[in-house]
């Protein structure tokens, strides 16, 4: 792999949406995430026994299907209205895969790190020297654990795995750095236009945390993880890398869905 950052022209458009707009639709974003995860609250309320809000990770992965769907129109709609097109962020090409899976490789590598910093910095103001007995009890809650059948957890786990990462990495980078990142470098200065949509990226994740503690770790790491990205769209004026980067993640993220294929009766209904 080359060492050699590719700069690409990144979005030219004349068309600069407004403020409002370019921060609106990341805002949106994490309103139908909410939206999302009351939905699902109030379902499984209603077709089992009432659980802690949000839902776990597993309905979350699940019922991301129609907001990813929802967010990949709305973005369209929006670049289009610009002038820009999201094939021309993306900026994918079949001679540049595998080149390009490298850098996401790397760049998964470079924002594993501070995130992981994070979390354990925020985990260790909170808890102190009791950070490791207390990582179970701030990412777990048991009263979340999924209590459907074993048909509905397979329908689930499937529907995580194939739609949640090939639809969340390109819909997540497209409204935060390629839409609302670029289109504010155009308007504000480069620190804020990268800050802010990273605050936002970070708010999203609040919907995915078992409890109130990993709310603020989610805080600290998702926008300490949104800074980092933003850098590298920022230099490279591509999206495709980051989109690698970011599937990978949530490959491992929604991945782990699929044991509960091959775990016992017994194991679902402890």
């Amino acid at each position: 792999m080359s060492t050699e950052v590719e700069v690409q022209a990144g979005p030219t458009s004349s068309r600069i949406p407004g403020t409002a707009a370019l921060v609106g639709l990341p805002l949106l974003r994490v309103a139908l995430v909410g939206l999302a995860a009351l939905a699902t609250w109030i379902a499984l309320a209603v077709a089992a026994e009432p659980g802690p809000f949000p839902p776990g990770m597993l309905f979350a992965a699940a019922t991301m299907l129609p907001v990813n769907v929802a967010s990949i129109v709305l973005v369209r709609r929006a670049l289009h209205r610009s002038g820009q097109r999201a094939r021309d962020l993306i900026d994918f090409s079949w001679r540049r895969l595998g080149r390009d899976v490298l850098w996401g490789l790397l760049w998964l590598a470079v924002l594993w790190l501070p995130f992981i910093l994070a979390v354990f910095g925020v985990m260790f103001a909170l808890h102190g020297g009791a950070v490791f007995e207390r990582f179970e009890t701030v990412f777990y809650d048991a009263d979340a654990a999924p209590t459907l059948n074993r048909v509905w957890l397979t329908v689930l786990a499937v529907v995580s795995v194939v739609t949640f990462a090939p639809l969340n990495a390109p819909a997540e980078e497209l409204i935060y750095r390629g839409y609302s990142q670029w289109g504010l470098e155009r308007r504000w200065p480069v620190f804020w236009a990268i800050v802010v949509p990273s605050a936002i990226f970070a708010l999203q994740h609040v919907f995915y945390a078992a409890t109130a503690d990993a709310v603020l770790v989610y805080l600290a790491a998702f926008f300490v993880w949104g800074v980092g990205s933003g850098l590298i769209v920022h230099r490279q004026r591509r999206l495709m890398p980051i989109i690698i980067a970011h599937l990978l993640v949530n490959i491992m993220t929604s991945a782990p869905a699929l044991v509960l294929l091959f775990l016992p009766d017994s194991a679902l209904a402890s």
